[in-house]
């Protein structure tokens, strides 16, 4: 199965409201973020960045890089930033998708398979994976890949994306640790810091 690591709203100044929350959380869930971003070079798996412009019409992704990594978060950035050969696409709505070029470049690259990572997790990260799914992709959230401006929210976000949309919930080292994610039902609970699981409604 081929994969690629969609990052969602990673490169942020943090400036906006809820902010401070947002960066909270980013700062918490960093070592999350580092592993699947290790991981999936490691792996030689697509890393894609799918990124806000902030309301910036003029925006493109080595300026908003450059804001970011300038503004109060940038140590926590700089730590998430994207290489040389990681692609990155500008959007600016809520989904990764929507009037973006985003699934031209994924059918290219012949992905069945997107892992996401990003923020926050109850906006745009499951919007993103909701119309993934209604494309025909397989979704994986990395659940400790992700940042919150609300935990409540984020796990009703979570069970909504495994029983409803079809999302298979799962920790960054359960992926790494296979070259495929677990058959459905059989990852524990900490998949998701004490989200329900239910067994028969989620995609790997």
């Amino acid at each position: 199965m081929r994969d690629a690591l969609l990052v969602v709203d990673v490169i942020n100044t943090f400036e906006h409201e809820d902010g401070d929350r947002l960066l909270a959380s980013f700062r918490e869930r960093l070592p999350g973020f580092r592993a699947a971003l290790e991981g999936a070079r490691e792996r030689g798996v697509p890393v894609i960045y799918a990124n806000d412009t902030w309301g910036r019409w003029d925006a493109d992704g080595p300026r908003l890089v450059r804001d970011a990594l300038a503004a109060a978060g940038g140590d926590a950035i700089r730590e998430v930033a994207p290489r040389d050969g990681d692609r990155f696409v500008l959007k600016a709505r809520y989904s990764a998708f929507d009037h973006t070029p985003l699934v031209i470049g994924l059918r290219e690259l012949e992905i069945e398979r997107l892992l996401l990572a990003g923020s926050a997790t109850e906006r745009c990260l499951v919007q993103t994976a909701i119309d993934a799914r209604e494309l025909g992709f397989k979704v994986t959230i990395l659940t400790d890949a992700c940042a919150t401006v609300d935990e409540e929210l984020e796990r009703l976000a979570f069970r909504y994306a495994e029983e409803v949309v079809g999302v298979y919930l799962a920790r960054v080292s359960a992926w790494t640790s296979s070259t495929s994610a677990p058959t459905n039902g059989t990852a524990s609970r900490s998949a998701t810091d004490g989200v329900p699981r239910t067994s028969g409604s989620g995609t790997a």
